[in-house]
């Protein structure tokens, strides 16, 4: 999943970014308005954390161009007002989902994650192929009931594999969807990761190469 977060509250979003990563997501930090459309028009993001009161473009501006996108985005506001004609109004601007500050942690990555499963097509909250099972609100991952122990990056690349049902995932794709926009477009990160998670997963082999085109999950090479 990738997700931008952005707010004017330094420490906030730096914060909340850090522990979105720790659950494998790819998270891009902005803090105001301007820098979050400027990302939105270059990224195509899964998941958009809008502070309402940012400088610049308020994070209604932003939810309200996000929203007449069709990039299928889903917004979650957060704000320091908590009155019903608030939430009704941030929700009329056509946000998905609403978080009053302070909030808790664990109930925010419980919003970004059910909104995360709101893409096209619906997604479930877990994912199984050739006996690999992924539990993504529980962060998870076993291979025929053995559990994996994965870096965050692994379970981003195979949570990418198995969203693709057996279709061919291109390396610039899982740069794009499991690291965030500081990743250097020609480092061999996919690669290394790719063959690390080969490790973990274990024979019979389940990832595979596709000469020139990428990897894909799933069936025999």
């Amino acid at each position: 999943m990738r997700v931008l977060v952005a707010d004017d509250e330094r420490l906030l979003a730096d914060t909340v970014a850090e522990g979105l990563r720790r659950l494998s997501m790819a998270v891009d930090v902005c803090y105001d308005g301007d820098g979050a459309l400027e990302r939105i028009g270059v990224n195509r993001y899964d998941v958009a954390v809008l502070d309402r009161d940012m400088p610049g473009h308020t994070g209604d501006e932003v939810c309200r161009s996000i929203a007449g996108s069709q990039a299928g985005t889903r917004v979650l506001l957060l704000t320091a007002a908590a009155g019903i004609r608030d939430r009704v109004a941030g929700l009329d601007l056509g946000a998905d989902d609403y978080l009053t500050k302070p909030f808790a942690f664990a109930e925010l990555v419980a919003r970004v994650q059910a909104l995360g499963r709101r893409s096209t097509p619906a997604l479930p909250p877990v994912l199984a192929q050739d006996g690999v099972v992924l539990d993504v609100a529980r962060h998870v991952a076993t291979r025929d009931g053995r559990p994996l122990a994965l870096s965050p990056k692994e379970f981003a690349v195979l949570h990418v594999l198995l969203r693709a049902a057996g279709q061919v995932v291109s390396a610039e794709e899982l740069l794009e969807q499991a690291w965030d926009e500081f990743a250097d477009p020609f480092t061999n990160a996919v690669r290394v990761t790719v063959m690390t998670l080969r490790k973990k997963l274990g024979d019979p082999a389940v990832i595979h190469t596709v000469p020139k085109a990428g990897y894909r999950l799933g069936g025999a090479a």
